[in-house]
């Protein structure tokens, strides 16, 4: 994956879990990268991680805070990496939330909430993004989830937003291919190192217990960490993944064959 030297790379979610292994990965395979998060303080440190993994020579990554269900902020996003580097190589649909529902307890509010974060805000930046694409015949790379292709209870709106990424990948990857920009997406598993379910709401002890039994439902016999989704991400992104398009990779220790309630 060393021809991703020099490319610029726009990652949304890059101060935590996915993000940011992906950034690390990325900076020390010399690409350029344009970070986005909503957490200063967490974007600031993986702004310095890149910066001691990367080249010496390297140009720093540039960091704009955003909130990607604002639509100014997403182009303003948009708009600060082409000022600064001038042209957009890859782009890594990784931002997302989650919240713990059913159809009995959720509203509209959580509705709008997980859709606009995790969809929508995709979407748009997909949109934004795409010209730039094309001039550079790049490629987008979304991060989904099992819960795309699977039922997983209690995360009703999240399993929707993420069956829907993985139809929106598709159609885009076919719209694209002509224009000769690669669209793909990887499905993780439970992954260690997220704060996903610390943000459904549950307490450290339920987490804990949670990712126990998640490694007992992985085929595999364990969870997955972030740098081994940043491998594929990259991967996708190189030009190894050159005559792959549309397709899914799920990192998940084939979990999302078992049916887990």
């Amino acid at each position: 994956m060393s021809d991703l030297k020099g490319k610029v790379a726009l990652i949304t979610g890059a101060s935590s879990g996915i993000g940011a292994a992906t950034a690390k990965l990325f900076a020390s395979l010399g690409a350029k990268l344009s970070l986005s998060g909503r957490n200063e303080v967490n974007l600031k440190l993986v702004v310095d991680e890149c910066k001691r993994v990367g080249p010496a020579d390297a140009e720093p990554p540039l960091m704009v805070l955003a909130e990607l269900c604002s639509e100014s902020d997403v182009t303003n996003l948009v708009d600060a990496t082409i000022k600064k580097f001038r042209r957009l190589d890859i782009l890594v649909n990784n931002a997302g939330t989650v919240l713990s529902d059913t159809i009995q307890s959720t509203s509209l509010e959580h509705y709008d909430r997980v859709m606009n974060t995790n969809l929508r805000s995709a979407f748009h930046l997909t949109m934004l993004c795409v010209p730039h694409l094309i001039e550079t015949r790049g490629n987008i790379v979304n991060v989904s989830s099992t819960s795309g292709s699977c039922v997983v209870h209690g995360a009703l709106i999240y399993s929707m937003s993420k069956a829907a990424m993985d139809h929106m990948t598709s159609c885009i990857a076919l719209e694209l291919a002509p224009k000769g920009v690669r669209v793909n997406r990887v499905n993780p598993g439970v992954i260690d190192g997220t704060s996903i379910f610390h943000n459904m709401g549950k307490s450290d002890d339920a987490c804990d217990k949670i990712m126990q039994r998640a490694k007992e439902h992985h085929p595999l016999g364990r969870v997955g960490d972030p740098e081994e989704v940043a491998q594929s991400i990259a991967f996708l992104a190189s030009n190894n993944a050159s005559f792959i398009t549309g397709e899914d990779i799920h990192v998940d220790g084939r979990f999302h064959t078992v049916c887990w309630r």
